[in-house]
């Protein structure tokens, strides 16, 4: 029965060596896999895909109120060669700046380059910097520098709290809100009613540059940081369901109140994202869309939640790594298991001969 025992052993040795240089390659896969899937989410700022038309880069030219200015400017914006101070370290001021070329493509990444400083200490500064993708232009109100119930996209950049029960979040703190024109931003609750996702970023008063990114394709909106220095994004916020149309206008705002800060543009570069769609969607009017976010929850439920996050959390790039890392071991267990099995039969079977 020698012979048994070799072809079982030898099977033993065939089943956790094979297993274990699949998992290996399996491994390698998986690495590959998410990072391509990381990088690939942003754009690494090909300039064949730059839309100038959309764009705002030094020194600024085109900028002003001529017939043939694709950027004006509204309250106390400033434009030197160097920066677009939107508004200057003092108080009760309100600046914006807006493409007034409406943009129609389906699919985009918006990269800014901004800073926010001045001489406040911590705490002692406000209110902060709106990116916005809007119907409305040039209407300047009460949420940062731009007009209440909006109809569109906007980016916060908030570095003064409001809401004194809501310390579970640390400032500044970048949010997203989408509306139709029916919701109102609560600067009280600093919009934690209408927030569809967030995170804390340190970008007031940094000796370096930083960037916030901006990607919308196929319903799909979301938001990356680089504060750190360290050339490379952060994922801040990653939400699917999102409708928004075309021909709607880019613009970037500011505001100061009792407390104050220097907020500047460096820059905002509109890049195309070359994306296959159906026909159906082809086919769609794409500028009678409402803006709109399907959630699992309303906004107002978000309210009375703690954490601010009242959505499912999305399958991240390494969400899905892990995901998969899991899957993998498991099978690996289950085939190491069933080769002992395997070879605990064979022992047990030759005793009978």
């Amino acid at each position: 029965m020698a012979p048994d025992r070799k072809r079982s052993s030898a099977f033993l040795r065939f089943s956790s060596g094979g297993v274990c240089r699949m998992c290996h390659r399996v491994f390698l896969l998986l690495w590959l896999l998410h990072f391509s899937s990381v990088y690939s989410d942003i754009t690494d700022g090909n300039a064949e895909h730059l839309k100038r038309e959309h764009s705002l880069i030094k020194p600024y030219q085109g900028v002003g109120t001529s017939p043939s200015s694709q950027w004006d400017f509204k309250g106390s914006t400033l434009v030197t060669s160097q920066y677009i101070r939107l508004t200057p370290d003092e108080r009760s001021k309100q600046g914006s700046i807006w493409n007034t070329v409406p943009c129609y493509l389906k699919d985009w990444e918006m990269h800014v380059q901004f800073k926010v400083h001045g001489s406040g200490k911590k705490n002692l500064h406000g209110d902060g910097i709106a990116i916005w993708y809007t119907k409305q232009q040039l209407h300047p109100g009460p949420v940062f520098g731009n007009q209440d119930h909006f109809i569109g996209l906007a980016i916060f950049v908030d570095t003064f709290r409001n809401d004194l029960h809501g310390m579970d979040r640390s400032f500044p703190y970048i949010s997203a809100m989408v509306s139709n024109g029916s919701l109102a931003y609560d600067h009280g609750k600093d919009g934690r009613s209408t927030e569809l996702g967030g995170c804390s970023a340190e970008i007031r008063n940094r000796d370096h540059d930083t960037y916030l990114a901006i990607r919308y394709s196929k319903g799909r909106l979301t938001i990356m940081v680089d504060v750190d220095d360290r050339n490379e994004w952060k994922e801040c916020i990653d939400i699917g369901g999102v409708r928004l149309p075309t021909g709607y206008h880019f613009g970037a705002s500011a505001a100061t109140g009792d407390l104050s800060d220097n907020h500047d543009i460096i820059s905002m570069k509109m890049y195309q994202l070359m994306v296959e769609h159906t026909p159906e969607e082809d086919s769609q009017d794409w500028t009678k869309i409402e803006p709109s976010v399907s959630l699992l929850k309303s906004p107002k439920d978000n309210i009375d939640d703690p954490t601010g996050n009242f959505r499912s959390s999305p399958l991240t790039g390494w969400k899905v790594f892990l995901l998969l890392l899991c899957a993998l071991l498991g099978i690996v267990v289950c085939a190491v298991v069933g080769a002992v099995v395997f070879q605990k039969r064979q022992e047990r079977n030759k005793r009978f001969y």
